[in-house]
């Protein structure tokens, strides 16, 4: 199916290209990436710095299975701990990203180091592979969260039923489509106390600005070129993709929105909007940026800011509200 699938996305690719050289070969890739994802390899693992992390697998609610690591709290005893579950972007995996996998400019971003920093305070991590992503099995197409959502939620449920997990503490980190997928997701397995949501996109807004900047003028027509295939393998409508309009489903999670002053692909305006229709949030905070990558290094930059925000969700304020399970 993956053949048949690159066959077609390539031939995409090359017909349009066939109208501006070069861009044909460009165009087929990021065609793949939109409907099929990536497949990065691990290039660390927690025992590199130290961490014990239980292999974990779990099925998403249509019958996905997805594959991660659990990483317990240090110095656990078992009892239950609050928990942290990472959600990454497009088209990265469990552990981030990692530059020149694929044709896009690129940064690496890290997430052990951050989930490292947040084991040593008292807190479960959970890193797992999106569907299409790292090791999940694969459910075409990449819907930039829609779909992913699912994921998350099931991750969510398979925490739950873990004895070292505070079922009513857990909270969130998500980048990009990571992003919209709590945003999507979390009205699906509430409740979740407290999420960090990075850059989250409104896909008419991305795709527009990420095509022109990687293509060209014509780069947004080769986006929209690829959007029926989509569809008809089972992808949503894209230009309602927002996370804006299911915002407001957020109920009593609290959220707070990370943008990139400098971000060229998203807008603050959109994350702003998001921001607007959440019922429980704070100012968007601005990271300062000359592109989208700087957006996305808020987390291994403030941790401290970042375990402060997640210790007073889901602890003090559990304790104090006499929820600790």
């Amino acid at each position: 199916m993956k053949t048949l699938f690159s066959s077609i996305s390539f031939t995409v690719g090359v017909g349009l290209g066939m109208l501006s050289g070069r861009i044909g070969y460009v165009g087929s890739h990021l065609t793949q990436l939109l409907i099929m994802g990536n497949r990065q390899p691990f290039w660390i693992t927690p025992s590199d710095l130290g961490m014990s992390a239980e292999e974990v697998e779990f099925p998403s609610r249509d019958g996905i299975m997805l594959r991660g690591w659990f990483i317990p709290r240090a110095s656990s005893d078992g009892s239950p701990a609050p928990t942290i579950v990472f959600v990454h972007g497009w088209p990265w995996n469990r552990l981030g990203n990692r530059a020149g996998s694929t044709l896009i400019h690129d940064q690496s971003v890290d997430f052990l180091g951050p989930a490292k920093a947040l084991h040593e305070a008292g807190f479960n991590v959970l890193l797992f592979d999106l569907r299409n992503h790292g090791t999940s099995d694969t459910a075409l197409p990449v819907t930039m969260g829609v779909h992913e959502a699912r994921d998350f939620a099931d991750a969510v449920a398979m925490l739950r039923q873990r004895n070292d997990v505070a079922g009513g503490r857990i909270g969130a980190i998500g980048y990009s489509m990571g992003a919209n997928s709590l945003i999507y997701g979390i009205p699906l397995c509430q409740p979740i106390c407290a999420a960090i949501a990075i850059q989250p996109v409104r896909i008419t807004t991305f795709a527009r600005n990420f095509t022109r900047m990687l293509l060209g003028p014509i780069g947004p027509s080769l986006f929209n070129a690829a959007v029926p295939l989509h569809r008809a393998l089972g992808g949503p409508p894209l230009t309602q993709v927002n996370p804006a309009s299911v915002a407001y489903d957020l109920g009593e999670t609290e959220v707070l929105y990370v943008q990139g002053s400098g971000d060229r692909w998203g807008t603050l305006e959109d994350v702003q909007a998001m921001a607007d229709a959440t019922p429980h949030t704070h100012p968007v905070v601005v990271v300062p940026s000359t592109e989208r990558y700087g957006g996305y290094h808020y987390v291994n930059e403030q941790i401290d800011s970042v375990i402060a925000f997640f210790q007073q969700r889901l602890v003090l304020e559990q304790v104090v509200g006499g929820d600790v399970g």
